[in-house]
């Protein structure tokens, strides 16, 4: 086994041991395990790297932290082709919320979603990953739109 330091504010020191003491930990490393074991599962079961997927992208970052809010605009534009639409909201005098609609290969989704989420500063964050199929079928609409196909909810 490998011995790990980690440096967490007091406010997810004190989320970890309500955690623990909730389930029954002995030890924060035990508690650490298990938290880590259950993000790459979810990470794992999100599907196949080249299928299309369909997600939300939630985060809280510090927007006085240096430059972030820059670099975090400046990945939008780069992934501008995964993007349907977002919203930024203020929630207090150092926070803002944001929730990006995306749309891609889940390789491009949880690539983007990962870059995003390592920025130092980005406090919390979360992919919520809808599996989709495509419907191929193509076809028209009353209005005039062009022949297209969809992305239809799988389940």
């Amino acid at each position: 086994m490998e011995r790990l330091t980690m440096t967490l504010d007091e406010d997810l020191v004190a989320a970890l041991d309500g955690f623990m003491q909730e389930r029954g930990y002995a030890s924060r490393s035990e508690a650490m395990r298990d938290l880590m074991r259950a993000g790459l599962v979810q990470k794992a079961r999100r599907g196949r790297p080249t299928e299309q997927c369909i997600a939300t992208l939630t985060y809280v970052f510090d927007h006085e932290e240096r430059e972030l809010a820059k670099r975090l605009t400046h990945a939008h534009h780069q992934h501008h082709d995964l993007s349907v639409a977002s919203l930024h909201v203020h929630l207090d005098h150092d926070n803002c919320l944001e929730v990006a609609v995306l749309r891609g290969p889940h390789r491009s989704v949880d690539g983007f979603a990962d870059a995003v989420l390592a920025e130092r500063g980005v406090r919390w964050g979360n992919l919520h990953v809808v599996p989709v199929q495509e419907d191929a079928r193509d076809h028209g609409h009353d209005h005039g739109a062009g022949s297209h196909h969809h992305l239809k909810p799988i389940g």
